[in-house]
């Protein structure tokens, strides 16, 4: 019986092309058990409603670190989620979580990251420069996708951008799945917050017009505001996050709309498009995340699509095919920037773990896309999609690199 869960993540045609047995499981088998890389099995959910409710209700816990919870990863801690040090419980759950979020919210608003807008524009002309100074073709990946967002999160928290190549390794190991052994993963872990801890002394000491200054000035006060352990992990948090999944999905966007150079040809002819190309561009990706969804521990039985699920399951809600879900997204396996709902789908999440980030993220996106069509209306993909590789291993996809010719 045990040989009839199937081994998860997919293996897919491409590196472009979603995994076909995601379609299949949404329509057929939307509840299913697969088995993760580190031998334990899940919970997979596929449509959008189930996937919604996965990551909105209470009842479904971000707290793996728990008895019972499936590990994900081959390391002896079960990886990022599981790690039971990966961060303080208080502010991932329930009132801790929603402190946290009213300290950082205000710094991540539509209307403040749009101030933002023209020092990421700046900062992307600046690399852009760069990588053509170098010449056809170009490596995107280097010379855009990964440093542009590392300017920016480090900008904004306060931290030296020449230190991106340290975020880079930190980040890759902390989100293994297979690729790294424990021993790497605790010593990454012990860099990070070392680091992270001498530069909040430092900010402590000598703050400036950041959001690690503001953040160390309420620190170790009452009021329920953030301790030093919160502060470390939430600044160790923001510079993961802030770099690694926007520099992968610049790469991806980059790559889908060249794969099909009429998607890019539209945006050059009408930049309106930007907006809804950036969220169709979202919606339609696979590659982001290998697992497709932050994992879930349920703390009572409850029903998905009909079928009862019992406390203590590990669910995952896979986020790609709940984007492609034919009953929220007719022909969803069609790329239309003027979609009425794209905005819906679930890629930065749902409820009260929606992503904090997600203001930075898409300004960002949109910046990068308008910068790319106005200046290079001719870009192409050096390689064929089909030739474009995946980053394997690890929690968080995206692809190896991008080459572009212009």
């Amino acid at each position: 019986m045990a040989d009839a869960i199937p081994e998860f993540p997919f293996d897919r045609p491409t590196a472009l092309e979603p995994p076909p047995q995601l379609a299949e499981l949404r329509e057929h088998c939307p509840v299913a058990h697969v088995r993760l890389p580190s031998g334990d099995v899940a919970t997979l959910v596929t449509r959008y409603d189930d996937a919604r409710a996965v990551l909105a209700d209470p009842r479904f816990s971000r707290d793996l670190a728990r008895q019972g919870a499936a590990r994900l990863a081959t390391t002896e801690d079960g990886g990022l989620f599981n790690r039971s040090r990966s961060g303080p419980v208080a502010i991932r759950e329930g009132q801790g979580h929603m402190r946290w979020r009213r300290l950082l919210s205000r710094w991540f608003t539509q209307r403040k990251m749009e101030v933002w807008r023209p020092r990421v524009q700046a900062m992307a002309e600046d690399l852009l420069d760069g990588m053509l100074a170098k010449g056809s073709p170009g490596n995107l990946t280097s010379g855009l996708a990964l440093p542009l967002p590392v300017r920016v999160i480090c900008a904004l928290v306060g931290a030296p951008a020449e230190d991106q190549d340290k975020f880079a390794h930190w980040s890759r190991v902390m989100l293994t799945l297979t690729r790294y052994t424990q021993q790497e993963v605790d010593q990454a872990y012990r860099e990070f917050n070392a680091y992270v801890s001498d530069l909040v002394d430092r900010h402590r000491a000598d703050p400036g017009d950041d959001l690690l200054s503001e953040l160390t000035q309420i620190t170790d006060a009452e009021d329920g505001r953030l301790s030093r352990d919160e502060l470390v992990s939430t600044v160790r948090g923001l510079l993961l996050a802030g770099h690694e999944t926007t520099s992968n999905m610049i790469a991806i966007m980059t790559a889908m709309l060249l794969a099909d150079r009429s998607r890019y040809e539209a945006v050059v002819d009408d930049p309106d498009l930007v907006p809804g190309t950036v969220e169709e561009v979202l919606r339609l990706d696979t590659t982001l995340s290998v697992i497709g969804g932050v994992p879930r521990f349920i703390t009572e039985d409850v029903e998905l699509s009909a079928a009862r699920v019992p406390a203590g399951s590990t669910v995952i809600p896979n986020i790609p095919a709940a984007n492609r879900d034919p009953g929220k997204f007719p022909d969803p396996d069609r790329f239309d920037p003027r979609r009425p709902n794209v905005a819906q789908h679930l890629t930065f999440g749902a409820g009260p773990h929606y992503c904090l980030g997600q203001p930075l993220a898409r300004v960002e996106l949109q910046v990068v896309l308008e910068l790319l069509t106005s200046r290079l209306p001719g870009l192409n993909l050096r390689d064929h999609p089909d030739d474009l590789r995946l980053r394997t291993g690890g929690m968080s996809g995206g692809l190896q690199e991008v080459w572009v010719t212009w």
